[in-house]
C-alpha cells in the first residue's frame, strides 16, 4: 500500500508545477498584439491583369504535309549544283571491307607517319589498339571515308554521307596527329 501512495506524492508536486504555469496573466501577449496593431500596415500591390486567353483551332487539312517535298520550292544555285553533282555519288557497297572501317572516324588516331620507298605512310592506331600503315586510297571511317592525303601532322580523309534528301554527298574530314 505503500507504493499508490508514493506515486501520488510524487506526481502531484508535478502537477501543481504544470498547472503554476497556466495562469491568466496574459498582459504581455494583450500589450504586444496592442503595438502590433498601432503600426502602419503595408502597402499591397494590386493583382496584375493577365490578357484572356486566345484559343487556336489547328486544321491540318488546310496544310501540305512536312515530310513531302514542296513543290516548286525554290533553291539556290549553289544547293542545285551540289544536288547535281551528288546525283550519281553512290557509296561503292561491293567493295572489300577495310580492317579501319570497322570503327567511328572520331574514335581511330593519328600516331605518326612513315617515309618508306618515296612515299609518305600514316600510321593510325584504333580503338583495340592496333597501329595500322595507311596510304592515300585506303579507306577508314565507317561513313565511306578514303583517304586524300598523308601529311606529317594530318591525314585527310573524304566520306561519303547521306545529304537528307535520299542522295548522297562527299563531307571532309582529317585525323590530326594525338599527343598521345
Amino acid at each position: 500500500m505503500l507504493r499508490p501512495a508514493l506515486r501520488i506524492a510524487t506526481i502531484l508536486p508535478a502537477l501543481a508545477l504544470l498547472l503554476g504555469g497556466c495562469s491568466n496573466d496574459m498582459s504581455d501577449l494583450r500589450t504586444f498584439v496592442e503595438k502590433t496593431k498601432q503600426r502602419p500596415g503595408g502597402k499591397i500591390e494590386p493583382l496584375p491583369e493577365f490578357e484572356p486567353y486566345q484559343s487556336f483551332s489547328y486544321n491540318p487539312a488546310a496544310l501540305r504535309d512536312p515530310f513531302v517535298p514542296q513543290a516548286g520550292f525554290a533553291m539556290s544555285e549553289e544547293e542545285q549544283e551540289q544536288q547535281q553533282e551528288s546525283a550519281g555519288l553512290q557509296p561503292d557497297r561491293d567493295r572489300r571491307k577495310e580492317p579501319l572501317e570497322q570503327f567511328p572516324l572520331d574514335s581511330l588516331d593519328m600516331v605518326g607517319t612513315l617515309s618508306r620507298d618515296g612515299r609518305q605512310w600514316g600510321l593510325v592506331r584504333a580503338p583495340d589498339g592496333t597501329v595500322h600503315q595507311v596510304l592515300p586510297g585506303n579507306h577508314m571511317g565507317q561513313n565511306y571515308g578514303r583517304i586524300t592525303a598523308v601529311q606529317a601532322g594530318s591525314i585527310e580523309v573524304v566520306e561519303i554521307v547521306p545529304n537528307g534528301q535520299g542522295g548522297w554527298m562527299e563531307r571532309d574530314a582529317a585525323l590530326g596527329l594525338s599527343d598521345d
